[in-house]
C-alpha cells in the first residue's frame, strides 16, 4: 500500500510493528508493552502499514490483523477471551515448562550436510541448531487456536482485510510477515513476503513457533521449518525497505538494561540477553539508515525480575503480563527510545 503524500494536509505516517521471540513468557510481556504502544500511535495496530512476527511475536502479529486489540488480548491472558477460543493455559500446557524427552536423532542432517558444503551461508545460531536432538512436542493446540482466529477474522472484525493470495490461502492485505528458519538449507524463510513458498496463517506460525530439540519441526510442501528465532530474535532489519516512518520493536528476548538474579541460570540467561541485544541493535540501525525512527523495546530489571529464567515457566505469566503493563507504558512515556551502544 502506498500512502498518497500529496494530498492536502499532514500525511498520515507509516508505522511498522515488528514483534519478537520470547516464548510463553515473552508473548505475555509482548502483550503489556503493546497496549503502550497502541496508546502511543493512537490507531488501531490491526491497520498498521507492515507487521514482523517471529516465534511468540508471529501468534501475537496474526492475532491483531485477524481483529483482536491489545486489551483484548489482556483480557485473553487474564482468562477472559471469547468462548471458544483456545486458552493462555491450553496454549501453554500444550508446550510445558520443560520440553519432553527428544528423539535419539539429529535434528537435520540436511542442515548438517548444507553447512558442511557452504558453512559461510549458514548462520551460526542455525548451524548449532541442526545437532540438537529432534523434539516431540506438537503444536496441536497453537494451530486450532490460529485456525479459530482466521476462520473467526473472515467473518468478524477483520472481514475484508485477509484476502486469499495465488495459493488461495487467506492472508492480510496488509504486509505481514511470519519468520521461520528452514530446517534443511538454513535459510530465513519469511512467510507472506513475495517469492516466499506458500502457507497458510496457522502453518506459517506454528513453523515460526517450532522451537528445535522442543517441538517437531513443521513439515509445509516438501520442506521443514523451525523456530524462526534461531535466526533472529526480532528480524527487523526486514523492514529496511519498506519505507516506513517510524517502527515499533518488541523484543522480549533480548535485554538492554539487566538485572542481576543471583542464581547462576538466571545470570547465564541475563548473559545471553545482552548478547542478542546488540545483534539486535545491528539490525535496527540497519532500519534507521534509511531514515526510518525506531523505538525499541525491551525487558527491564523489574519485568525480568517476573521473567525469571524460563521464559517458557507459564506459572509466572500473570505476573508477567501486569508488570508488563505498568513498565512499557512507563517506558514510552518517560523515554520513547532505548539508548544503544554505537
Amino acid at each position: 500500500m502506498t500512502l498518497d503524500r500529496s494530498a492536502a494536509g499532514p500525511a498520515t505516517p507509516r508505522v511498522g510493528l515488528v514483534l519478537g521471540a520470547g516464548g510463553t513468557l515473552g508473548l505475555a510481556w509482548t502483550i503489556g508493552a503493546l497496549v503502550a504502544v497502541q496508546e502511543r500511535i493512537g490507531r488501531p495496530l490491526q491497520d498498521v502499514d507492515a507487521m514482523v512476527g517471529t516465534s511468540a511475536g508471529s501468534i501475537l502479529t496474526v492475532a491483531l490483523r485477524c481483529g483482536m486489540t491489545p486489551d483484548a488480548l489482556v483480557d485473553h491472558q487474564r482468562g477472559q477471551g471469547p468462548a471458544g477460543l483456545a486458552t493462555p493455559d491450553e496454549l501453554a500446557g500444550a508446550s510445558g515448562r520443560l520440553p519432553s524427552l527428544p528423539r535419539l536423532r539429529v535434528g537435520s542432517p540436511r542442515l548438517l550436510a548444507t553447512v558442511a558444503q557452504r558453512p559461510h551461508l549458514v548462520h551460526p545460531r542455525v548451524a548449532a541448531s541442526a545437532l540438537i536432538p529432534q523434539g516431540r512436542t506438537e503444536h496441536g493446540a497453537l494451530h486450532r487456536f490460529m485456525d479459530e482466529l482466521v476462520a473467526g477474522a473472515a467473518e468478524g472484525p477483520a472481514r475484508g482485510r485477509l484476502l486469499r493470495g495465488d495459493s488461495g490461502q487467506l492472508w492480510p492485505e496488509r504486509s505481514t510477515w511470519i519468520v521461520s528458519v528452514d530446517y534443511g538449507s538454513g535459510r530465513r524463510v519469511v512467510f507472506g513476503r513475495d517469492g516466499a513458498p506458500p502457507a497458510s496463517l496457522p502453518d506459517a506460525v506454528v513453523a515460526s513457533c517450532s522451537i528445535p530439540g522442543w517441538h517437531t519441526p513443521k513439515k509445509i510442501g516438501e520442506r521443514r521449518y523451525v523456530d524462526g528465532g534461531v535466526r533472529s530474535v526480532a528480524s527487523a532489519d526486514l523492514l529496511r525497505a519498506a519505507q516506513l516512518d517510524e517502527v515499533y520493536v518488541l523484543a522480549p528476548m533480548a535485554g538492554h538494561d539487566v538485572d542481576r538474579p543471583w542464581s547462576p541460570a538466571g545470570r547465564t540467561e541475563r548473559f545471553i540477553r545482552q548478547l542478542l541485544a546488540r545483534s539486535l541493535d545491528r539490525e535496527v540501525r540497519k532500519v534507521e539508515a534509511t531514515g526510518t525512527r525506531v523505538i525499541v523495546l525491551t525487558p527491564g530489571p523489574e519485568d525480568l525480575a517476573a521473567i525469571g529464567a524460563n521464559v517458557m515457566d507459564s506459572r509466572r505469566r500473570r505476573a508477567v503480563l501486569e508488570t508488563s503493563l505498568r513498565t512499557a507504558a512507563s517506558h514510552l512515556a518517560t523515554h520513547g527510545h532505548v539508548e544503544r551502544a554505537a
